[in-house]
């Protein structure tokens, strides 16, 4: 693959991942509590940016700690089979979120076990200084990764064949890229708009939003799979 299909790549399975709303759900908990406690509007600015940051950094470690275990493992390219295994996985993952990313019922709750629900929730009460918030944002990503690992890991798997500089920008797009709806939210959010609306909206298109992120999945895995292993098998005749 060239240098700008491979960059393509890298930002649709970013916008996999920015599609996903756990930290989101969690953003907008933070918010509400830190609202509801009376807090300064730059007190919540501090905080909600302190989650953002974390969640940031939790994303761009991720993928630069993936793509360090593949560039070890394999070098500089993957055998076919490790691109046809990551492939399947982006698929099954798309079929996973079409299935049960969301609960059933009204509201927006997502497939995470209760208890852990709860514990988020309750961090998110408990949160009063942004490095907590920042610690909050990391664990956000962490909770996630059944789901976010499928396009983390294609992502690995591509810039590892690109050269080192293109290796830095292609981290550097899918960490600003993931965070476009996290930051969309906390604008939103520090702009004085209504969570009460923001979270309506999020219910009203919660199978929009269910529908796009496991579709986009199965695209990028039957994409990659042309791009990579059916060229890739063509021009061996």
């Amino acid at each position: 693959m060239d240098i700008a299909s491979s960059l393509a790549i890298v930002t649709l399975a970013a916008l996999v991942h920015a599609s996903f709303q756990l930290s989101v759900s969690v953003l907008t908990l933070l918010s509400g509590h830190a609202i509801g406690a009376k807090h300064s509007h730059a007190r919540v600015l501090r905080l909600t940016f302190g989650f953002v940051s974390g969640v940031g950094v939790m994303t761009l470690l991720a993928l630069s700690f993936v793509s360090l275990i593949f560039l070890h493992i394999f070098g500089y390219d993957a055998p076919q089979f490790v691109w046809a295994i990551a492939c399947g996985l982006l698929v099954g993952v798309g079929l996973a979120v079409w299935i049960f990313y969301y609960r059933r019922g009204k509201g927006t709750s997502l497939w995470i076990p209760r208890s852990f629900a709860h514990y988020l929730s309750d961090r998110s009460k408990a949160t009063k200084s942004s490095a907590e918030a920042f610690s909050l944002g990391l664990t956000s990503v962490i909770s996630e990764l059944p789901f976010i690992l499928a396009p983390v890991i294609i992502s690995a798997l591509v810039l590892i064949q690109l050269p080192s500089n293109w290796q830095l920008v292609g981290i550097a797009i899918y960490t600003v890229v993931s965070l476009v709806t996290l930051f969309s939210i906390w604008v939103l959010i520090n702009s004085g708009h209504k969570l009460s609306a923001i979270q309506k909206w999020r219910e009203d298109n919660k199978r929009f939003l269910q529908f796009a992120a496991g579709g986009a999945l199965a695209v990028l895995g039957f994409f990659v799979y042309v791009c990579k292993i059916v060229s890739d098998a063509s021009g061996t005749f």
